[in-house]
């Protein structure tokens, strides 16, 4: 990612998770309710194929498109979290974090009494070791956030 995608992935990325977050909670809701089991001779016959005008067909590709949409989302989220760590000042750890947590840069700069510049600047150096940061194939995959349990 070059400069201007990491500011955007960094600004935008509170809404990435709550995207994912609600995709997620979809799709659990999703599985199992709208699936119908074929018994007998209905699950022998031979099933019409689909063409563009079936309505279960767009849906499965809206969807299927959506999906690839949030696997994009995901891959934003992990470069991020990835490089978390590389951030050692305590200042830009808080700035950091309150980008993340989705907050602008005036508000940031409001709440830690710093001027709207000087945030910016401390945005600027985040970016900056972000674009930096070695390849995540020389650390290890974790990412700090626990592992999602599936109730079942």
């Amino acid at each position: 990612m070059d400069k201007k995608q990491v500011k955007s992935a960094l600004h935008n990325y509170h809404w990435m998770i709550q995207t994912i977050a609600l995709k997620r909670r979809e799709m659990r809701q999703d599985i199992g309710d709208n699936i119908t089991a074929m018994y007998g001779l209905e699950a022998a016959m031979p099933k019409p194929q689909g063409n563009q005008s079936d309505p279960i067909l767009q849906e499965y590709l809206r969807r299927e498109d959506e999906w690839q949409d949030i696997e994009k989302l995901k891959k934003k989220v992990v470069f991020v979290q990835e490089r978390i760590s590389c951030i050692h000042n305590d200042k830009e750890r808080a700035v950091l974090n309150r980008i993340l947590d989705g907050m602008s840069l005036r508000a940031v700069s409001r709440q830690m009494g710093l001027s709207h510049t000087h945030v910016r600047n401390i945005r600027d150096s985040i970016v900056s070791q972000f674009t930096e940061f070695p390849k995540s194939a020389n650390f290890p995959k974790q990412t700090g956030l626990k592992k999602e349990v599936s109730s079942g």
